[in-house]
């Protein structure tokens, strides 16, 4: 089997790699694991913004396949997407294209749990995307979201080059990511405080958090990947990398 760039510095740096095929800080295993906690059988499910999902076809690590895996679990999961690349979506039971700047083609309260991961970076609009959302999930119901911090380092260096040149810097970053899969970013939902500011009292709780997982953008070095930690944990709280969203709306 060839070893893909990066796999054998992430193991180097994290050797309880070898037990289960994850690290201690991962990301996605933090993520999703909070949000099994939250499911309930009987539930609906959105998948906002879910591509793809390539992570179901590409992740070689079943143990984090199958804990982001929600399809099985609820009663139903929707997919959509403004990328028509939703309608190959196979972690879903349906999916459905959106059109930029269209209204969410459900009725109100249609949806238990909304899983927003690696989409409010992308946002142009927060105030109507917040409306949309709060929209359609159901009194009671839970809002999930995993996005860049936007006082992170990733974030900071982001806004640092244009949009048209991040597909060629991540192809160097992240060998492994596809052009199909990157996005132009905004970092107009990506603080607590707008967090707070358009999903706030009294309509919901708030129960979100930063967090750092492993470095990603490391270009398949072991060198850089230590020096990335190293500055992680050098910074304050507030510049963690990551934003964990977990809202609760109001009965």
């Amino acid at each position: 089997m060839i070893e893909k760039p990066g796999r054998s510095a992430i193991a180097a740096a994290f050797p309880e790699v070898g037990a289960g095929g994850f690290t201690r800080l991962d990301g996605s295993i933090e993520f999703y694991s909070r949000i099994q906690a939250l499911l309930q059988p009987e539930m609906r499910v959105l998948d906002f913004g879910a591509g793809r999902a390539q992570w179901f076809e590409d992740d070689a690590c079943e143990y984090r396949r199958m804990t982001r895996l929600l399809k099985g679990r609820v009663r139903e999961v929707v997919a959509c997407d403004v990328d028509e690349a939703v309608l190959q979506n196979r972690a879903a039971n349906r999916a459905i294209h959106v059109p930029l700047g269209e209204a969410l083609p459900f009725v109100d309260s249609t949806f238990d749990l909304i899983v927003a991961d690696y989409v409010f970076e992308h946002v142009t609009e927060p105030q109507a995307i917040a409306r949309e959302l709060a929209r359609v999930l159901a009194p009671g119901g839970w809002l999930c979201a995993r996005t860049p911090n936007a006082l992170g380092y990733v974030a900071i260096a982001s806004r640092l080059f244009t949009n048209a040149s991040h597909v060629d810097l991540l192809k160097k970053a992240q060998p492994d990511r596809k052009a199909q899969d990157v996005f132009p970013t905004a970092y107009k939902l990506n603080t607590l405080a707008a967090i707070r500011r358009h999903f706030g009292e009294p309509q919901f709780e708030n129960f979100s958090y930063r967090y750092d997982a492993e470095p990603s953008y490391f270009f398949g070095s072991k060198l850089v990947l230590h020096a990335l930690r190293l500055v992680q944990w050098i910074l304050p709280p507030q510049c963690s990398s990551q934003l964990f969203v977990f809202l609760r709306k109001r009965h």
